[in-house]
């Protein structure tokens, strides 16, 4: 049996509840430059982010292109408790992606549009899912 399966960049904001994401086929170094690139652009004018991540090949490549309004902080390793997005994730698998049946690929992007957008496109629920209390105050 052949499996196929998609990855969820996603960026959110604990603070504002706003969220930018990309499926894509593939967690790569160029998907990971296009989803800086959506996440620059969706940034307001004179807001500066920073994006907690870990250190995946992806996003240590030398071929990385970070965007100047954005700041990468790499957690340390075996951390992945310390991301709030990593809530994101358990949220996401337990309500709306794990334990069903996809009939082909499209099918599978499709559910995974569908749960990312009920969720992420929910403002309050992002600020509930990702709230990181370890965070206030942070950049103040």
């Amino acid at each position: 049996m052949e499996y196929e399966s998609l990855w969820a960049f996603t960026a959110a904001c604990p603070a504002t509840g706003q969220a930018v994401g990309l499926i894509a086929p593939r967690a790569d170094t160029e998907a990971t430059n296009v989803f800086l690139g959506m996440m620059s652009a969706a940034l307001e004018p004179g807001v500066h982010a920073v994006l907690v991540w870990d250190n995946a090949g992806f996003h240590t490549s030398k071929s990385l292109v970070v965007p100047a309004n954005i700041t990468l902080l790499a957690l340390p390793p075996y951390s992945p408790e310390l991301n709030p997005v990593e809530n994101l994730w358990h949220y996401l698998r337990s309500h709306h992606w794990s334990n069903r049946w996809y009939a082909d690929y499209e099918a599978i992007q499709a559910a995974a549009v569908e749960g990312w957008r009920a969720v992420c496109l929910d403002r309050d629920k992002i600020r509930s899912i990702c709230a990181a209390p370890y965070m206030k105050g942070a950049g103040t």
